[in-house]
């Protein structure tokens, strides 16, 4: 599944001759799977040519938990060619859960590293893979994997 994302972000790219210059907000969703987080609200914030914020509101409702979480990353975005860039970011966050049983906080750090295309109009894509590493012994204690795809509108 991967290869057909990369695949596909390749076609996009190869058959665009120009993107926009990167706006300084971009709003959307990021859709992924990292312990049953597979939606989440999505906010940049460009600060630099190259550096920006990037905040994310996850939630879970399940049979088994109800958690959310908050992600804030700092990231370095490098432009590869055309639309194309790469990234690479760090942080951290906070989240809240209940499984019926046990109930409370966790907390977390986090890397970031992707691809995305920004298109003529003012939509970016995105392929990501962050690392989570939780910190609660009830909850989230281990190494989580989260491979994301993210669709933003920019403004």
């Amino acid at each position: 599944m991967v290869k057909n994302l990369f695949s596909i972000l390749f076609l996009i790219g190869a058959t665009t001759v120009s993107a926009q210059s990167t706006s300084k907000n971009a709003l959307g969703i990021r859709v992924g799977d990292n312990d049953g987080f597979g939606g989440e609200i999505s906010y940049q914030r460009y600060l630099k040519e190259n550096n920006r914020l990037e905040f994310d509101l996850g939630w879970r409702d399940s049979n088994n938990v109800d958690a959310f979480k908050l992600a804030g990353l700092y990231q370095w975005v490098m432009p590869i060619d055309g639309g194309f860039h790469w990234y690479v970011g760090a942080g951290g966050g906070v989240g809240s859960f209940d499984t019926g049983e046990n109930d409370g906080v966790f907390a977390l750090v986090a890397g970031d590293i992707g691809i995305e295309y920004d298109f003529d109009i003012p939509l970016l894509i995105s392929l990501d893979m962050r690392p989570e590493l939780g910190f609660n012994d009830n909850y989230s204690d281990d190494l989580d994997l989260d491979i994301a795809l993210g669709l933003r509108y920019q403004f």
